[in-house]
């Protein structure tokens, strides 16, 4: 809802396109950057909610609701990753002492 007044109150769709694009730029840059695995799952969410807000825009910016449906399910699905995700991070820093992306290579077996 407040998202379809802010598109009605003037705000065009190229200014919700550009704030998308940058955050998901920035969640790319910090996949590929970061080395602390805590951080990439926080630039993964990024990505996801760059990705809801466009899409919630394109939805309002079109009059139908079906974007919005589909944002509530990736929301869903992104949550439960975060749990499944830090939950395997808890696990991996009580055996190896560290979170760092480098270090989990040498869990190959």
């Amino acid at each position: 809802m407040i998202l379809a007044t802010m598109l009605n109150s003037g705000i065009s769709l190229e200014y919700y396109m550009i704030l998308s694009t940058i955050l998901f730029s920035i969640g790319v840059l910090g996949v590929l950057i970061r080395k602390n695995a805590i951080i990439v799952l926080m630039c993964v969410e990024l990505m996801l909610n760059a990705v809801n807000l466009l899409l919630a825009a394109f939805s309002t910016y079109h009059g139908k609701g079906d974007g919005q449906i589909f944002v509530f399910f990736i929301m869903v699905v992104a949550a439960a990753e975060a749990a499944v995700g830090l939950s395997i991070l808890v696990l991996l820093y009580r055996n190896r002492k560290t979170v760092d992306v480098g270090m989990f290579n040498k869990l190959k077996g």
